[in-house]
């Protein structure tokens, strides 16, 4: 029962990944828009900068993770 519920939480295909990575792509630049209120002038604006910085990184991975037929 475990290993079919662990399933769910598989990405199988490229769309799926897009997917992840539209939704960490969201919630990325919802957390830039409260530092940017949180914090006025070039402070917020560089951990703005950082949070989409860090859906890139974990994007790339996460595309890099399926193979490319040739």
């Amino acid at each position: 029962m475990l290993t079919r519920i662990g399933r769910l939480f598989v990405i199988k295909s490229k769309f799926e990944g897009f997917l992840v990575i539209f939704g960490l792509a969201n919630g990325a630049v919802e957390r830039g828009v409260h530092y940017l209120g949180q914090y006025p002038g070039w402070g917020g604006w560089l951990l703005f900068a950082a949070c989409p910085v860090a859906v890139f990184m974990a994007g790339s991975k996460i595309i890099d993770s399926f193979d490319i037929p040739e």
